[in-house]
């Protein structure tokens, strides 16, 4: 029984690093572009949720719906600006460039909110749980789960299912044609990074209400969001869920092991996979 209840756990906390995986797949599935400051952020809309439900006193799912519009336009904004500039041919220049924001991030949130561990208090719902016959799970992980399922459904059937989702397969494909068809790259590219940083909103909801975050936590999200959509495939939204899925319960295997060997059985599953099918689980087709 309780090896059914680690395996149910890890596929919950692997919801969540679906959640950290999913803008950063995105991004790249459309753009080619590897955001490095895609962690840092994670932690700043975790901050923004933390000012919001601190501030105002409204509910942490409040607050994500105020938050998530603020960060779809600093994402659009921020790609349209800063990161569109930096498109091309050589991976070298969006490296640096996130590389640097990411520096930026975490030392204006040092700046602003000093380096104590924050949390963002969810009231009841932190210890409510919910009972499926011989094993319990907490309603905060089960919803977690459950958003990053959803997360995926609806960014599928945006790509695959809408106008703007063609617009993005279009531009993926092919730049140049695309513009020569009316559709403007620029603001194609700046409309899915704000989407990613709607995604990044609801992963930092279930960051913020279920551990501890402090400024430079970012790079470490990012590891696991890296990990979870190369375990799954680049470009592949299904996936990233099944990547983050399999991070999560080699974790909670280790850890059922020796606590202390929890972080490095994900570092071992990831390996393993790497070696079996060095494109991922679920590779979607690039260029």
């Amino acid at each position: 029984m309780g090896f059914i209840d680690t395996i149910v756990q890890g596929v919950l906390l692997g919801g969540l690093y679906a959640l950290f995986a999913a803008g950063l797949s995105l991004v790249f599935g459309i753009m080619r572009l590897v955001n490095l400051a895609h962690g840092d952020l994670i932690v700043l809309a975790a901050f923004l949720l933390l000012v919001l439900v601190t501030g105002l006193g409204v509910h942490p799912f409040l607050a994500a719906v105020v938050a998530a519009p603020l960060m779809f336009g600093a994402g659009w904004s921020l790609q349209y600006v800063l990161l569109n500039r930096t498109l091309g041919k050589d991976v070298l220049p969006p490296l640096l460039v996130t590389f640097g924001l990411s520096i930026v991030i975490q030392n204006s949130l040092l700046e602003g909110f000093s380096a104590d561990s924050r949390r963002i208090s969810a009231g009841v719902l932190e210890t409510a749980s919910i009972g499926f016959g011989p094993v319990t799970v907490g309603f905060m992980p089960l919803m977690g789960f459950l958003s990053a399922v959803a997360v995926i459904v609806g960014l599928n059937l945006l790509i695959y299912r809408s106008a703007i989702g063609r617009a993005f397969r279009a531009t993926s494909d092919d730049t140049v044609t695309a513009g020569l068809m009316g559709i403007r790259p620029q603001r194609i590219f700046a409309m899915a990074t704000g989407i990613a940083m709607v995604v990044v909103t609801i992963a930092a909801l279930y960051l913020g209400t279920r551990a501890n975050f402090d400024p430079t936590a970012g790079p470490a999200r990012l590891i696991y969001a890296f990990e979870a959509v190369i375990i799954g495939g680049l470009g592949s939204l299904w996936g990233t869920l099944a990547g983050g899925v399999i991070l999560g319960v080699a974790q909670s295997l280790g850890a059922a092991v020796n606590p202390e060997w929890q972080i490095l059985a994900g570092h071992l599953a990831f390996l393993a996979v790497l070696l079996i099918k060095p494109r991922g689980l679920f590779p979607r087709a690039v260029d």
